[in-house]
Formats: structure tokens, sequence, C-alpha cells
């Protein structure tokens, strides 16, 4: 949770605000074709469904006033992956620094499984 002080009060932000707005943004890039969720059953990754997408974004406040994001991606067969890695982390940094004014310190993600479709 982050906390922002003005002169009329303070305003809290949920981890939960952040990891939706980053899963959004993660999965609207080309090539994403969503988060990706480990099975506590047999360890492997699964593509997870739109309304489960936050279990496989991970938010961290690291120094007050800034957030780290740390996200597991599925992607798709035959994408170019450090182009989709670039889109993805400036497209998240952008969407949650401009809704929140929460400056992200990082975005780091993690290709845990790729698709054929």
């Amino acid at each position: 949770m982050v906390k922002i002080d003005n002169d009329t009060g303070s305003v809290y932000i949920t981890n939960e605000v952040f990891t939706i707005l980053a899963g959004d943004a993660a999965t609207r890039c080309f090539g994403v074709k969503g988060m990706a969720g480990r099975s506590k059953t047999d360890g492997l990754f699964h593509l997870l469904r739109r309304e489960s997408m936050s279990r496989g974004v991970f938010v961290r406040t690291d120094e007050p006033g800034d957030i780290s994001v740390e996200l597991h991606i599925v992607v798709e067969h035959g994408v170019n992956i450090t182009a989709l890695c670039e889109s993805i982390i400036s497209e998240v940094a952008y969407k949650v620094s401009n809704s929140t004014g929460i400056p992200v310190r990082k975005v780091d993600v993690f290709i845990d499984c790729m698709t054929a479709d």
C-alpha cells in the first residue's frame, strides 16, 4: 500500500489497484496471451482467465512513494520476445504512473509459457 499525504488529508492506494492496472496494461500488448499462474497441484504454469490475472502480477513498495512490478506472462509463439518485453515494461510503467501518480521503479517480466495458437 502506498500513502500520499496532502494538505487536506491522505490517500491510500492498495497493491490491488497497482496489480489490476499493471495486469491490464500487460495483457493489452500485442503478443501477450495472458497472465501466467503456477498450479499448486502439478507445479506447471497455466494461462489465467481475465478475472484472475492478478495472480500473475506482484507489486512491491520499494522506497516510500515508488513501486516495483513483477509480471508472469504467457506469450504467443513467434513474437519477438525482446521487443515484446520492452513494450510491456514501457506500457505498464506509463499506465501505472499516469493513473496513480506513483513512480514505477522497475518492471520485471517473466515469460513462463509460450503458446502456438
